[in-house]
């Protein structure tokens, strides 16, 4: 069994139709029907049961199709880890980070890094599915929030930060330095849409109380989301530490009472990754600048 054979394998599970994957790996179709009767006649058992035009991964396909994926990955790791040793501090990281987070948290963490590590290239991408980005290997770490416990992850907590109303300077709570959660009840809201974790972190906690959030506008931009509590369209509730690295004469942030919402985050990566030196000495300063 070759490595080439396992990955026309992977292509054909991945597309369900031989075209398309001899497309993507830049090969003629009848070369990689040939590639997959040769990779069965060594198997002894059908790849996939082949229906009209349709194609089915057999049993035996899937079995295949979980060891494929695991040589793979290792042989990537391997490669990974042959490059790291060439290049020593060269390379490239790609990190999943929250877009709030992303726009306002890490920005001195990335120049100080660069700083220090000039040869590695940083790709930082926001996403509101970071979990997803790094069990599908879009990225190589995540900063997760409130993450489960995962067996194919490794889960290194960093913090956690208590979320506060913010509102205007105008606003008639402005001088307030704490509020209920209870009190939240009636305040006209902006924040992020249903489905958000921002926004979902808020409404768990007020549910516990017995209501909902009174939502006047969402936004799933962090920055729309501040500049309409900032005109004293409404108030919104987000995490302390977002609101301090802002820094924004014209936003206050009021302490939440009796049951504050809150998030952990966590760095995360699958248990089965290569981690590179670069990624290493990232994850230290994540911790670091967390947690100092």
């Amino acid at each position: 069994m070759e490595i080439r054979h396992l990955h026309y394998f992977m292509a054909v599970c991945e597309e369900l139709h031989f075209t398309k994957a001899a497309e993507k790996l830049g090969i003629s179709q009848p070369t990689l029907s040939q590639q997959i009767r040769i990779l069965e006649n060594e198997l002894g058992m059908p790849l996939f049961d082949r229906i009209g035009k349709k194609i089915v991964v057999t049993e035996a396909g899937s079995l295949l199709f979980s060891y494929a994926t695991e040589m793979l990955n290792t042989l990537q790791n391997v490669k990974d880890a042959i490059k790291d040793l060439q290049e020593l501090q060269g390379g490239q990281i790609s990190v999943g980070i929250m877009p709030s987070d992303l726009d306002y948290r890490i920005t001195q963490l990335v120049i100080d890094f660069h700083e220090k590590f000039p040869k590695v290239k940083l790709k930082i991408l926001a996403s509101i599915d970071i979990m997803r980005q790094v069990l599908e290997n879009e990225v190589d770490i995540g900063i997760g929030t409130n993450v489960e416990a995962d067996d194919r992850l490794v889960m290194i907590p960093l913090c956690r930060e208590e979320y506060v109303l913010v509102v205007s300077k105008e606003h008639a709570l402005a001088k307030q330095t704490a509020i209920t959660i209870a009190e939240l009840k009636e305040l006209p809201m902006v924040m992020y849409p249903e489905g958000f974790l921002g926004r979902e972190v808020v409404e768990d906690a007020v549910k516990t109380h017995g209501f909902q959030l009174h939502t006047i506008l969402e936004t799933s931009s962090v920055t729309s989301i501040m500049n309409l509590v900032r005109e004293n369209i409404g108030v919104t509730v987000q995490p302390y530490p977002l609101i301090q690295q802002m820094n924004d004469p014209n936003l206050c942030s009021i302490r939440i009472l009796n049951g504050a919402p809150s998030r952990s985050l966590s760095i995360i990566y699958r248990i089965d990754r290569y981690v590179s030196q670069a990624t290493t000495a990232f994850i230290e300063q994540l911790k670091e600048y967390f947690t100092g």
